[in-house]
């Protein structure tokens, strides 16, 4: 029932075969094989067709192993891809996270491809970070008080059961006989003291947190002197009672967005204007993204050789510092210098704007551009891409633990997206 080739699975022209074809004859993949070193016992499915599927099932909004195994079994596109080959999802999962960083790596290569087509024209880029929930329960989560406080309960709790449990042991010895059994812990006596480890690994793990960032701060500037007024609540070296661990992914945090509170990673994208194409991105755990402009403007020109000649950013980027350090770098800017009003007729109309200088002077700029000024690009250009990703391919939730990790698999989602706009405009 299928064709005599695979070339034919699909039709010619298919995204399946462009991704396939460029993967095996346009991507430098040494990396990933040069893992493989034995003279026997060669992997049982070629690195170049694994790299394949896995970018052309996140281009397909597939990232589940488990799907894309299943996808191999159903599907005629991923079937070209792979030339009939069916690895299981355990096979494509250890793969994944064996080969990440270097799957990772091939973001640089697509954008290089599509430097080569023409698609990266750095004449506007536009900056925003968008929160992405981790594979973690926000549930699961609790704050360094209340850690104290259950820690207290907890024990003197399991203090008590354990109390119970001897005077129970001496009471079956006595009915029963001594070599009679009974004299096992209850079940949930183990349970609440594996949750009171948790805890108690949880709450040293911030307080180690609270003295590396005390210890910096001492090296950085002096203690500074007490002159009256309100004294901080907690002594450095101790964290707030509203520091929070969360027990599944303890590298992620509880982050405010529109529709509430997630616990995730805040992923930052810097996006060229006329083409949506990604030409820089970022992972970071702090909700603000003040810190990540100058890390996108600088990872612009290693990506592409050369430095973007405006750049658009809302008011989460802006800051004296910045805008001093574009000023420095002779990149025209166009960043809002406070949060725009509801229903507010353009940049300028902004709730709680920011202060100094250079904020006054961007402020001017702003408003002197009015509907014409080049702020109003950011809106068209990054935040569709944003749909795209999270809309159109349904990446909602990461499915990997850890900031490294994390940070990887964005890699792969940006990949994916350049590779999509790749294949439209060579078709």
């Amino acid at each position: 029932m299928f064709p005599p080739s695979v070339q034919e699975l699909v039709p010619v022209g298919h995204l399946a075969h462009l991704i396939r074809d460029t993967v095996r004859e346009e991507l430098d993949l040494t990396e990933i094989v040069d893992c493989y070193e034995e003279e026997r016992g060669y992997p049982p499915y070629p690195p170049a067709m694994m790299t394949a599927l896995l970018l052309y099932a996140y281009c397909q909004g597939i990232y589940s192993s488990r799907r894309i195994a299943r996808a191999c079994e159903e599907r005629v596109d991923f079937m070209a891809v792979t030339a009939l080959q069916k690895p299981d999802f355990r096979t494509i999962s250890d793969f994944r996270k064996r080969h990440l960083k270097a799957l990772g790596n091939l973001f640089g290569q697509v954008l290089r491809l599509c430097q080569q087509a023409g698609l990266v024209r750095l004449g506007h880029v536009a900056l925003d970070g968008t929160k992405v929930k981790a594979n973690a329960s926000k549930h699961k989560a609790m704050s360094y008080g209340r850690m104290r406080t259950e820690e207290a309960r907890l024990a003197s709790e399991i203090d008590r059961w354990f109390a119970e449990a001897g005077r129970a042991d001496e009471r079956e010895d006595r009915e029963h006989g001594p070599g009679r059994r009974g004299d096992e812990l209850p079940e949930w006596v183990a349970n609440r003291q594996q949750r009171l480890q948790k805890i108690r690994e949880a709450r040293g793990a911030l307080e180690e947190e609270a003295r590396a960032k005390a210890a910096r701060e001492e090296e950085q500037k002096p203690a500074p002197r007490y002159r009256g007024g309100r004294q901080r609540k907690t002594p450095p070296g101790v964290p707030p009672a509203s520091a929070q661990r969360n027990f599944t992914d303890p590298e992620s945090r509880m982050m405010k967005t529109k529709d509430g509170f997630v616990q995730g990673y805040n992923a930052q994208l810097a996006v060229d204007a006329e083409t949506q194409i990604i030409v820089a991105r970022g992972m970071t755990t702090s909700a603000a993204d003040v810190h990540e402009l100058i890390p996108l403007v600088t990872q612009i020109k290693e990506n592409t050789g050369r430095q973007a000649k405006e750049i658009s950013a809302d008011a989460g980027f802006c800051s004296e510092e910045n805008l001093k350090e574009l000023s420095r770098r002779h990149v025209r800017a166009y960043v809002a210098t406070g949060r725009q009003k509801h229903g507010g007729a353009c940049a300028t109309d902004e709730v709680r704007p920011k202060t100094g200088a250079r904020a006054a002077a961007m402020r001017l700029r702003l408003r002197r551009g009015g509907y014409r000024s080049r702020y109003r690009l950011r809106k068209q250009t990054v935040e569709p891409v944003i749909g795209q990703i999270k809309e159109s391919r349904g990446f909602r939730r990461f499915l990997l633990r850890g900031f490294e990790k994390v940070s990887r698999e964005w890699d792969l989602i940006c990949t994916a997206h350049n590779l999509l706009k790749w294949a439209v405009a060579i078709a």
